[in-house]
């Protein structure tokens, strides 16, 4: 591997660019007609135009992609995260190409990005999961009103081809139970192509923890586990590494199983294994395996020191990594939060915009990843993600509290952001507690029910769809 293509833009993209050039890799970013002059088109080696602005045309157009890397010589393409990352198609597009593909196999895209088909997996591999249909429902209305019936209300149908807390419906009461499975399986083949559904369990009041692997196809390790619980919308906005209060033998086990499933799909690359975890049960099982690197892998990195962008590109380029479980150590606590372009106070409406002052807290105790500069204009047309903010402290208490001091030197203006609402977060005692879980903010917090009696889940009502935490 000589000369990479990176087919994103934003943050990430700057992230892999600058761990590419630290290898001494050349560098070629795949922009739209409207990133042009990004901070990350700035930072890359050279440029190429794949469309106009919309996604569709440029960031999702599989065949300029492809076209571009051929074009300026590349021989290797990594996807970033969203857009293309975890498309089996375009992964094997890119190798038909001739080109090096950093992330794991096209078949085990497929396999993770079906969830029955990933959840068959999980429990061959020993993954703990939720009780439920352990596969596709089926059946006659009497076998499926018999199973709900064995695994209790309430319940949520999910669509097999979802995921990233879409497809889902909320059953309370067995009345509801055959009208909503009907609705279910017709959204999801209206929605994703295959109406093929299964039934679990709903853990209320859910926290959503991860365990961070790594593999070659012969070695498989952990990077130890992060908790993503505080959410908007199924979308995560704070994430911390390592994840705070949870048993040592639930660490032990969501760590353990992690690894065998990848070791079971012969997994190469990084990818993340997400569970939810009931704190009153004191239980965690299986949501899905995000096949890419995640958004919130500065944590990571963090407790860890081990790049994983670097571990990603010696990977696909060499075909091993040099590391073993036993040189895996943890150090301290470290805390993200997700700095977006929203109104909060708006129901988080996106908030495009130039930005007119952009001030960063300065320290090493400190990592700011941005995709954008002060005088940039922040389009429409993508996710709302501009920057990660991440501390690192001895212990979670002083990660916190540091946290709140890096928000505090946060400055944006121009556009409206998430940063005022970060504020409120990190200081809550709820979260200090970590009494917090997947709709606590939209529950709680933003309807000033924190810290009071608990409230239903979003998806009260029968066939609403209820967060589960499993966002990019």
């Amino acid at each position: 591997m000589s000369t990479l293509l990176v087919a994103n833009r934003g943050e990430i993209a700057v992230r892999i660019l600058r761990s590419a050039q630290q290898m001494g890799l050349r560098t070629v970013l795949a922009v739209s007609e409207v990133d042009q002059d990004s901070m990350a088109a700035e930072l890359a080696g050279a440029v190429a135009v794949v469309g106009p602005a919309p996604a569709q045309k440029s960031y999702l157009n599989a065949e300029a992609l492809v076209a571009a890397a051929l074009e300026h010589g590349c021989d290797a393409v990594h996807p970033g995260y969203g857009f293309l990352s975890e498309n089996a198609a375009f992964a094997r597009r890119v190798q038909e190409a001739g080109l090096t593909w950093v992330g794991p196999a096209p078949d085990v895209i497929d396999l993770m990005g079906h969830k029955t088909r990933a959840l068959e997996a999980a429990i061959a591999a020993g993954v703990p999961v939720l009780a439920g249909s352990n596969g596709p429902l089926e059946g006659d209305d009497d076998a499926v009103l018999a199973l709900a019936r064995e695994v209790g209300y309430p319940l949520v149908i999910k669509a097999s081809a979802g995921g990233g807390g879409r497809g889902i419906r909320l059953v309370r009461a067995e009345e509801d139970l055959l009208r909503t499975v009907d609705t279910a399986r017709s959204e999801a083949g209206a929605s994703f192509g295959d109406s093929t559904v299964y039934l679990e369990r709903f853990v209320e009041r859910a926290r959503h923890v991860e365990v961070q692997v790594l593999g070659d196809g012969q070695t498989f390790l952990h990077l130890g586990d992060r908790d993503c619980s505080l959410q908007r919308r199924s979308q995560k906005i704070v994430e911390e590494a390592p994840a705070p209060d949870l048993p040592d033998e639930v660490r032990e086990r969501i760590r353990d199983s992690a690894v065998n499933l990848a070791r079971l799909c012969s997994y190469t690359g990084v990818g993340t294994v997400e569970y939810l975890y009931d704190p009153v049960r004191h239980e965690a099982a299986f949501i899905e395996m995000n096949t890419r690197l995640q958004v919130e892998h500065p944590v990571t990195e963090f407790v860890t020191g081990v790049d994983l962008v670097a571990e990603q590109l010696t990977i696909a380029s060499t075909g091993r990594t040099e590391l073993r479980q036993e040189d895996i150590s943890f150090a301290g606590h470290s805390v993200e939060c997700r700095i977006n372009a929203e109104d909060p106070e708006k129901g988080f409406m996106p908030s495009p915009g130039t930005i007119s002052r952009l001030d960063w807290p300065e320290g090493s105790e400190y990592r700011v990843d941005s995709g954008v500069r002060s005088g940039d204009t922040v389009a429409p047309y993508y996710d709302s993600l501009l920057a990660k903010l991440v501390v690192h402290a001895e212990d979670r208490e002083t990660a916190v509290q540091r946290m709140g001091a890096a928000l505090a030197a946060t400055h944006v203006e121009g556009i409206r952001t998430t940063v005022p609402l970060l504020r409120r977060l990190v200081l809550d005692p709820e979260f200090a507690a970590v009494a917090h879980h997947t709709t606590w903010i939209e529950t709680e917090l933003l309807t000033g029910r924190a810290g009071g009696t608990p409230s239903d889940e979003p998806g009260d009502k029968p066939g609403d769809s209820p967060s589960e935490g499993s966002a990019p």
